[in-house]
C-alpha cells in the first residue's frame, strides 16, 4: 500500500478552512467549488471524462477560485501513488440502514491545482477495476456509487466553508443532489449548498432495476415518473436533473440536442424542463500537455511555422509500426474507446477500409470485442496499409496525434470530444461528423473536413475530400496551420463556468 498514514485532527481541518490566508478564505462573496467524479486524471481514467474534470478543476485552482476533487480511492491509486495524507479521524457514514466507516486521504504531490481527495472503502473500491471487470459491470455499482455520493456529503463540512458549489459529473454522482434536497435537506448547513450537474454522456444514464433503491437510503416519493423512475427503472441522471439548480453539457450544440427526442436519450423532456438553466459549455484541453513544440514523446517538435518535425514525426511512427515509410501518403489515425459510439461500424460495416484507395490507417484503443476482431483482421490482410493497437496509453496518442495528417471522428454521437482539439493542436485535419461538440470545434474544408448523414458513404466522401487536397502540399499545409492556430484552452470555458455557479447559487438561495 503506497499510502502514508500521516493524518490531521478535525480541527486542523477546520481551522485551514476558517482561516484568511488559508486555501479556503474565509470572505462571504468566495465561493468554494467541489467537483464530485468518478476518475480524475491522472489517477483514475477510463476515458474523456477524467480530462475534461482534470482540465476545468486545475484551470479553476490556478485562478484562484478554490477547489476540491473528490473520487475515490480505487486500487490502481492505493498502489501507484505514494504521497496520500489521511485527513482526521474515520467519518461514519450513513447508507440505508447501515452505518459505515470511510477514511479520507488527500493527495499532496502539487500545491498547483486543486485539492483532490479520496474517499476509502476497501469493500466497494478496492477492486480490479473502475466500474467491472472483463467487459461487465460489477453488480453492486448502484451501492457504490450511492454509497461515493452519501459519503462525499458527509466528508464536506470537515474540508471547507460556504458558499458552497457542488459539482457533480455524471450518473455516478447524480445521487448528491438528490441525497441533499431530501434526506439532508433539514440541515441547514446542507441546505445551503447549490448544485451543478454536468452531463458528459447522457448515453450512459445510470439504469438500475427499480428494485436497488430499497439499497439507496432515498424516500420512496423519489421513486416518481417527474423524478428517478422511468419506464419501470430507475434513472440516475434524470433524478440527478429533477434536483439540481443548474445542469450543464459539455458543449452548446449538444445542448440543443438534448432536447429533442433523437437526441436526449429518452430524456429530452427533462432537458427541456429546465429552460435556461441547461448550459452547454464546451471542455478545452491543457495547452501545455497538448503542444507540439515541447511534446517529450514525439521525435522532433514543430510549430506552425515550421512543419518540418511533423514531417519527421510520421516517418518515426511508420518505422516504429512497419508501415511503408511514405509522406506522399495521407496517414489517418483514429484513437477513441472501441465502442459503437465511436463509429467503427460506418468503417468496418461494408469494407471501407479495404475499398479506399492509397492511403494509410493506424487504430489505437481498447473497448469492444467485435471492433477489435474487425480492425485485427485488417491490419492482417493489409499490413502495408493498416496497424492496429489495443493496449491504449497515453504516449501512442501523443505519438499518433504528432505524426497523423487525419484524424477520424466520424461519431454517432459525440458530447464534446477533446481528440477533435488535440488533434488540430498537432497538426492533424479531423473528418467528423457534424453532432455536438465535433460540429462547434471543426470547421469544415478549414479546420478539418465534417460529414452530416451518419453512414459509411457520407464518411468516404469526407475521406475522399481529404484525399482529394492532400497532394497538393502548399494548400494542404495552410489547413493545417489555421487549425495549429485555434484557441481550445480553458480559460473561455472557465469563465462561463464561474458565470453558472453564480446563477446557482443565486437561483438556490431564492428557489
Amino acid at each position: 500500500m503506497a499510502t502514508q498514514t500521516k493524518s490531521r485532527s478535525r480541527s486542523d481541518v477546520r481551522a485551514r478552512a476558517e482561516s484568511d490566508d488559508g486555501d479556503f478564505p474565509a470572505s462571504a462573496d468566495q465561493m468554494h467549488v467541489v467537483h464530485l467524479v468518478a476518475e480524475y486524471w491522472p489517477f483514475a481514467r477510463s476515458g474523456g471524462l477524467a480530462e475534461a474534470v482534470r482540465g476545468i478543476a486545475t484551470f479553476q485552482a490556478k485562478s484562484g477560485v478554490p477547489t476540491v476533487v473528490m473520487l475515490p480511492l480505487y486500487r490502481r491509486i492505493r498502489e501507484n501513488y505514494v504521497g496520500l495524507v489521511q485527513i482526521g479521524d474515520p467519518v461514519e457514514v450513513p447508507f440505508g440502514n447501515l452505518r459505515e466507516p470511510i477514511r479520507l486521504w488527500e493527495f499532496e504531490g502539487s500545491d498547483k491545482g486543486p485539492r483532490v481527495i479520496f474517499i476509502d472503502h476497501p469493500g466497494l473500491f478496492d477492486r480490479d477495476g473502475l466500474y467491472g471487470e472483463d467487459h461487465r459491470d460489477y453488480p453492486d455499482n448502484h451501492i457504490r456509487f450511492g454509497f461515493f455520493a452519501r459519503a462525499a456529503l458527509e466528508a464536506l463540512p470537515r474540508l471547507l466553508q460556504h458558499p458552497i458549489v457542488l459539482h457533480g459529473h455524471d450518473w455516478h454522482t447524480a445521487l448528491a443532489p438528490v441525497y441533499l434536497r431530501t434526506i439532508m435537506d433539514e440541515d441547514p448547513w446542507y441546505a445551503r449548498i447549490a448544485t451543478v450537474l454536468s452531463v458528459h454522456n447522457a448515453g450512459y444514464p445510470g439504469w438500475f432495476a427499480a428494485e436497488t433503491r430499497h439499497d439507496l437510503g432515498l424516500p420512496e416519493e423519489v421513486y416518481h415518473w417527474s423524478k428517478m423512475e422511468h419506464y419501470g427503472q430507475l434513472n440516475w441522471l434524470k433524478a440527478g436533473i429533477a434536483y439540481s439548480d443548474y445542469v450543464g453539457t459539455v458543449s452548446p450544440t449538444h445542448a440543443h440536442e438534448l432536447r429533442t427526442p433523437a437526441g436526449g436519450f429518452g430524456l429530452h423532456d427533462s432537458f427541456i424542463a429546465l429552460g435556461d438553466r441547461l448550459v452547454g459549455i464546451l471542455n478545452g484541453i491543457d495547452l501545455d500537455i497538448w503542444d507540439p513544440e515541447s511534446d517529450p514523446a514525439l521525435i522532433e517538435r514543430f510549430s506552425a511555422d515550421d512543419l518540418s518535425g511533423k514531417r519527421a514525426c510520421k516517418a518515426d511512427l511508420q518505422r516504429r509500426i512497419g508501415l511503408p515509410v511514405r509522406d506522399d501518403v495521407c496517414l489517418f489515425g483514429m484513437t477513441a474507446r472501441l465502442a459503437q459510439q465511436k463509429g467503427f461500424d460506418l468503417l468496418l460495416g461494408d469494407g471501407l477500409l479495404y475499398r479506399l484507395p492509397d492511403a494509410q490507417f493506424v487504430f489505437v484503443g481498447e473497448g469492444e470485442e467485435r471492433y477489435q476482431r474487425g480492425l485485427a483482421e485488417a491490419a492482417r490482410h493489409m499490413p502495408e496499409k493498416v496497424a492496429a493497437y489495443f493496449d491504449f496509453t497515453e504516449e501512442r496518442e501523443h505519438l499518433l496525434l504528432g505524426a497523423a495528417d487525419c484524424l477520424l471522428m466520424p461519431s454517432q454521437y459525440e458530447p464534446c470530444g477533446l481528440t477533435q482539439m488535440r488533434a488540430q493542436r498537432y497538426g492533424a485535419l479531423p473528418i467528423v461528423r457534424r453532432v455536438g461538440g465535433l460540429a462547434d470545434t471543426v470547421e469544415d474544408q478549414v479546420t478539418g473536413f465534417v460529414f452530416d448523414d451518419y453512414s459509411s458513404e457520407g464518411l468516404e466522401r469526407a475521406i475522399r475530400r481529404a484525399l482529394a487536397l492532400f497532394p497538393d502540399r502548399g494548400a494542404w499545409d495552410k489547413h493545417v496551420r489555421e487549425a495549429m492556430g485555434r484557441d481550445f484552452g480553458w480559460r473561455r470555458s472557465a469563465d462561463r463556468y464561474l458565470e453558472i455557479y453564480s446563477e446557482a447559487l443565486a437561483f438556490h438561495r431564492a428557489k
